[in-house]
């Protein structure tokens, strides 16, 4: 009786553990429309089972590359492992979106534990000498192999993906890169944490209805929300979360209360508490130094920038230097006006950081009479994002249809089919644009299925747009600023790069070029945001439907370029700030506030301005993608005001304008030279003038 008994009960156990895993929804192909993550179905749990599983697979996967008995030709190596690793690549683009757009305790949890094991794995391939030699063999071969551009261009991203992840290092350097790579994956991962909860930690209770004074109603209505959400039921709550933060800072004659919120949001990181970040991000940056040198470059930016456009940071302070004098200028000026305006009010104090925004805004309304509250209500966000999707289809002749079949991972989401003019199918848009505690800063795009087509089997893209927008209040639906709309626009830019790509490899597709590249889609489409055309087309009263007058649209244009110092210099100074810190020659942890400071202070930055990002938050340089490539907003700048100048010197809405920039930037990816595609679209090198004009520089 034992032996039946004991098959018996192993036999229950294998059709348990076999039904665990196929109730793991990332254990195979998704079964919802457009194969889109099933996000009803997948659970915490399934999170870290399924990194296993995919990193195991992957592993099997280069195994099966390597002990193939046949001579390494492009397909049985290159393109054998540009497809592999494909069930954890299906887990990494959920859990990672998720991870910045809705996270908890759990996830991350997750991805402290994920962290260093995913960093072993990636290391096991890009140290794996066998793989690397077959690899190598093919690409001595590159000239011979009759390989058209696509496919040479992923060959020879490949191998430098090799040789810059350490395959030619020794043993001992292996070792120690091995170890940094651990390290810095974990430190990353704890500095954006950090921020997140810290930035969630704050909340400035107000309860005193005086010092409500000057606030628009939208704007007290949204913190009486955010108060009872707290537990703090008949006051007023703000935090330094944007869509709270700035109107404050805008409106609100409480000097002391402007101080309070504008000291908050720039010591994140920086009250020497357990979320305290100077020490990591000085570690990070001396980690990055020596990882550099292990590889043979002199600092961390001379190994970054060498994949992207500017190719040298010699190039990159270049282009800063050559903005910074008349933009430091601008500001200057800007400064002295309001400082004229705070002596008229009887005022004897010193223009401070805080008061910034107060008397920028009131300067505003002097020299233009207008009021960011005057054109809120014609931008509901629910039209500006129809605004964008018209422009698309007029540019594109792409549609945009609601589905309200396919799963969200939160209420906020809402989720569209994209098409081209006949009705084919080209993928699908996820928009997420409030703010919550589960939601990191800022706003982002994401791709959670990227675009391919191998062997005429198409892959559609799968993205989202995250935003941390205004929210609707009681009644009143979601009315953004018009700074807010611009960054819809430029997400939406970001969208359809990752949408309307044509690859065959998703190595190269989308968004997945060099780092001062891909901010060339997304700012193109600022332009837009501010024509008179445009917005007419999207900026329409929520109450009434009418359009934006005339009158309030020249109000915005006369004041297009107010407050562009301002903006500038903040920006360049971290840019700069960047930089320096990746252009460190030795290894050591510098003290970080004063590093900072000899930073900011070598340039010049004028006490009033804040640089846009202190060490201890800055996110782009310290948990993002964006170490030594802040500047590249500044560089695609120079693309997309020259780009935009071949709509103007046609017309906005121009169809083969627009074909040739989503033929040869859109749909092209990382599969040519950036600047061969943009001298294809553009007919010639960019010009700098564009942008010095457009933000009043020259």
């Amino acid at each position: 009786m034992k032996i039946p008994t004991l098959l018996l009960l192993f036999a229950g156990l294998m059709l348990w553990a076999c039904s665990k895993t196929e109730q793991n929804p990332f254990y195979s192909e998704y079964d919802t429309p457009f194969q889109v993550p099933p996000f009803d179905k997948i659970k915490e749990e399934h999170y870290l089972p399924a990194f296993k599983e995919g990193m195991k697979q992957h592993q099997a996967e280069i195994e099966a590359i390597v002990n193939n008995a046949e001579a390494p030709t492009f397909a049985n190596t290159v393109e054998a492992l540009e497809k592999s690793g494909a069930m954890l690549t299906r887990v990494s683009n959920v859990f990672y979106s998720l991870h910045s757009a809705h996270t908890n305790d759990a996830m991350q949890s997750i991805a402290e534990e994920v962290a260093p094991l995913l960093s072993k794995h990636q290391d096991d391939i890009l140290l794996n000498e066998k793989l690397f030699e077959q690899f190598k063999t093919v690409y001595e071969q590159r000239e011979d192999l009759n390989l058209n551009s696509e496919q040479y261009r992923l060959l020879e991203k490949g191998y430098k993906a090799f040789v810059r992840g350490g395959a030619n290092l020794d043993e001992a350097k292996k070792v120690r890169l091995r170890e940094i790579n651990e390290e810095l994956s974990k430190l990353t991962l704890t500095f954006g944490n950090n921020v997140l909860k810290e930035t969630n930690n704050f909340a400035m209770v107000v309860d005193n209805q005086e010092d409500l004074a000057g606030l628009p109603e939208n704007v007290i209505s949204a913190a009486a929300e955010a108060a009872k959400e707290r537990g703090h039921e008949g006051k007023w709550v703000f935090t330094i979360h944007k869509p709270s933060m700035i109107p404050f800072l805008q409106y609100s004659p409480k000097r002391e209360l402007r101080e309070k919120i504008f000291k908050a949001s720039i010591n994140v990181g920086d009250n020497d508490n357990e979320f305290d970040n100077k020490k990591i991000a000085s570690r990070i940056a001396a980690l990055r130094v020596e990882k550099a040198n292990l590889l043979g470059y002199e600092t961390h930016a001379h190994f970054v920038l060498e994949e992207n456009m500017a190719k040298t940071p010699e190039k990159v302070y270049e282009l800063l230097d050559q903005l910074w004098e008349p933009a430091l200028k601008v500001a200057q000026k800007e400064a002295a006006d309001m400082q004229k305006m705070i002596y008229a009010e009887g005022n004897d104090f010193k223009l401070q950081p805080w008061d910034w925004w107060y008397y920028a805004e009131k300067v505003k309304k002097a020299k233009y009479d207008l009021d960011e509250e005057q054109l809120r209500p014609y931008f509901q966000l629910a039209n500006v994002r129809q605004g964008v999707f018209d422009l698309a289809s007029r540019l594109y002749g792409i549609t945009f249809s609601k589905r309200e079949d396919i799963p969200q991972y939160h209420p906020d989401v809402e989720v569209f089919e994209v098409k081209e003019a006949d009705g084919s199918h080209i993928g699908v848009l996820y928009t997420d644009y409030y703010p919550r505690a589960s939601k990191r800063g800022g706003a982002w795009m994401t791709a959670l299925r990227k675009q391919s087509n191998r062997g005429g089997n198409m892959v559609t893209p799968v993205i989202c747009n995250v935003g941390n927008f205004t929210k609707p209040t009681g009644d009143t639906p979601a009315l953004i600023s018009f700074e807010e709309a611009n960054t819809l626009f430029h997400e939406f830019g970001h969208a359809l790069h990752g949408l309307l790509s044509q690859c065959t490899y998703e190595e190269l597709s989308g968004t997945d070029v060099p780092r001062d590249f891909v901010e060339l889609p997304s700012q193109i489409m600022e332009n837009w945001a501010s024509e008179p055309e445009m917005l007419k087309m999207y900026a329409k009263h929520y109450q009434t439907g009418e359009p934006i007058p005339d009158e309030l649209i020249q109000k915005l244009r006369n004041a297009g370029k107010f407050n562009q110092g301002f903006a500038t210099v903040e920006y360049l100074a971290a840019a700069y700030l960047d930089m320096d810190w990746h252009t460190l020659t030795e290894p050591l942890e510098k003290d970080c506030n004063s590093f900072e400071e000899a930073s900011l202070n070598k340039i010049g930055l004028m006490p009033e301005i804040v640089t846009r990002y202190r060490s201890t938050y800055f996110r782009h340089i310290f948990a993002g993608g964006y170490s030594a490539g802040y500047y590249s907003y500044i560089w695609a700048e120079v693309l997309d005001a020259d780009a935009f100048q071949a709509f103007k010197e046609t017309s906005l809405f121009d169809r083969e304008t627009a074909q040739a920039f989503r033929n040869n930037i859109l749909a092209k990816g990382d599969t040519e030279d950036p600047m061969v595609l943009y001298k294809r679209f553009r007919g010639a090198d960019p010009n700098i003038e564009p942008l010095l004009e457009r933000r009043g520089l020259n």
